[in-house]
């Protein structure tokens, strides 16, 4: 399929409705509205294909970059790749999840969260939390750095209550995935998840609700699924 023959798909399927909703999820313009569910079949067709992602990305449109997510080779894609498209993620489902989940499949996934937490940009600081999180959830933990990992937990219950919007509820994430899915440091995100008390995040009129860290990671141990990886973070 080619640019525009996605693209006259994309606007086919649009929904003011649906636009009003993810306007109110921070999504930004411009944008048509279009399901997941209609996404998948594209995906389904195309597969991956680096330069096709990297073509949907450029066009600005926030369903198109969601779709280039789905359809990117992670694994070609290159750290001025990854850099262009964080700058250009503005809308939060792309900065916490398009471009997480592809960097994710990067080699340089850690080392590019890392640089970009320390962003000024709100949004792309929220990006390298939210691709911390997905690298937890995801990699073995033999090959996880533990110890720096517990140094950005200490980060979080020094900063999380002063950071940013955005940054609060993907410092939040990350609790929640460090917490479930790397057993060695559960008891500790346990601990500090208890100093760090009720966090709260304004979720622009909508009726989300902040995830409580503990009782997720309670679940999950009641579960009996607590340090169960996951198999893929796109979705």
């Amino acid at each position: 399929m080619t640019v525009q023959e996605i693209m006259d798909d994309l606007k086919a399927h649009g929904s003011d409705s649906i636009k009003k909703i993810l306007l109110k999820h921070g999504v930004k313009e411009p944008f048509f509205g279009v399901k997941i569910e209609y996404l998948k079949p594209i995906q389904k067709k195309v597969k991956m294909d680096y330069q096709l992602a990297k073509d949907l990305y450029a066009t600005g449109n926030a369903d198109a970059m969601y779709l280039a997510g789905l359809i990117a080779d992670d694994a070609k894609m290159t750290k001025d790749d990854l850099q262009a498209w964080a700058k250009q993620a503005v809308s939060n489902n792309i900065s916490e999840y398009t471009v997480p989940w592809v960097a994710t499949g990067s080699e340089i996934g850690f080392e590019l969260a890392l640089e970009w937490i320390d962003s000024p940009e709100e949004y792309i600081a929220a990006c390298g939390w939210s691709t911390l999180s997905n690298l937890v959830s995801l990699k073995p933990d033999n090959e996880l750095d533990i110890a720096e990992l517990k140094r950005l937990l200490a980060r979080v219950s020094k900063t999380i209550h002063t950071s940013p919007n955005r940054v609060r509820s993907t410092m939040n994430g990350f609790l929640i995935a460090l917490g479930t899915y790397v057993t060695a440091l559960t008891e500790e995100v346990i601990a500090a998840a208890k100093d760090i008390g009720v966090v709260i995040v304004e979720k622009e009129g909508t009726a989300c609700k902040v995830p409580d860290a503990i009782e997720y990671i309670m679940k999950a141990k009641n579960k009996g699924v607590l340090g169960k990886k996951k198999k893929m973070v796109k979705c």
